[in-house]
């Protein structure tokens, strides 16, 4: 049993804290608001008995899960003795810089600095530090006890070392870690998202289809193939000899299609109606039992692959 120091109690922190006591480690959980803390421990305590009932405990019992879950009354606390910190501050540079001061000087050599940033790049919050070496991203998609895609962004100077040890870590706790070799915005699961986001706004800002039939076409179609397999192992499988194959049917066609497509003007008029039409489909006061439905099914999910072959 590892200890594990969370920074930031808040919707990520108290998701990583499941993710890490679930993986059987000894979890300290440290916020700035000192109620954020038990109040991420009820939030804990609450989902646990749907995580049980959907065999996504990973053998653990609950009991066993809350006692591994500690608070921490100072940042020295938290991370004193811990093998890796996972920050969850807010997403702004300088608060992130200075955070990250901090921690580098109090925690031992040899702890793991980690960010759950959705867009800042390591170099940003880390260049400058003594222990620079040691500091990355580890960006994770909201759940993570639920979503196990967790990427790892190294700065120019992370250590090669830490980034293998997180893998480890994130690996032995259930997740699945995937490495940006090299700093971009957005990192990856962003940028496909956001290319995938902006085409299907397009579409709908020219007329060619409705917001509904857009999520219609990745939910009952691209979705079902990509919940097992990524978008190279598709494409080789959808031709007689493989992705090269593939490319020499269909790649021309794809560069003309993309090379006419244009992006979308994000306006005022476009905004609204997308909201409007998704306004009508889900009202607001639904919303929060549509995300609650939306994380049931992910159980359901994530439980059906954990069955499945490799």
């Amino acid at each position: 049993m590892a200890k594990i120091a969370i920074i930031g109690a808040g919707l990520i922190g108290r998701a990583w804290s499941i993710v890490f006591a679930r993986g059987g480690h000894d979890v300290w959980l440290w916020d700035p608001q000192a109620s954020a803390v038990p109040a991420s421990r009820d939030f804990i305590a609450a989902r646990l008995p749907e995580l049980a009932e959907a065999g996504l405990l990973r053998g653990e019992s609950e009991s066993a899960i809350l006692g591994r879950l500690h608070g921490a009354a100072t940042l020295e606390q938290a991370l004193d003795g811990a093998v890796h910190a996972q920050e969850n501050g807010p997403e702004d540079v300088g608060r992130k810089r200075e955070l990250f001061a901090r921690m580098d000087a109090v925690a031992a050599a040899h702890t793991v600095l980690a960010s759950s940033t959705s867009t800042i790049r390591a170099s940003l919050f880390s260049e400058g530090l003594p222990g620079a070496g040691r500091c990355l991203v580890a960006h994770p998609v909201n759940p993570p006890y639920l979503i196990p895609i967790v990427e790892l962004g190294p700065a120019p100077w992370t250590d090669p070392a830490v980034v293998q040890r997180t893998r480890v870590l994130m690996e032995d706790a259930g997740m699945v870690p995937a490495t940006v070799k090299k700093e971009i915005d957005g990192f990856l699961l962003n940028r496909l998202q956001a290319a995938l986001l902006t085409e299907a706004m397009y579409l709908v800002e020219e007329g060619y289809a409705d917001p509904a039939d857009i999520d219609a076409t990745v939910r009952e179609g691209l979705g079902l193939r990509w919940s097992f397999m990524g978008p190279f192992e598709t494409i080789d499988l959808n031709a007689p000899a493989g992705l090269a194959d593939y490319c020499a049917r269909y790649g021309g066609p794809f560069r003309e299609m993309m090379a006419a497509s244009k992006t979308p003007s994000w306006s005022p008029d476009l905004i609204g109606r997308l909201h409007d039409a998704q306004r009508d489909r889900l009202p607001m006061d639904r919303q929060g039992k549509r995300q609650a439905w939306r994380d049931r099914r992910l159980m359901a999910l994530l439980a059906h692959k954990a069955g499945q072959p490799s």
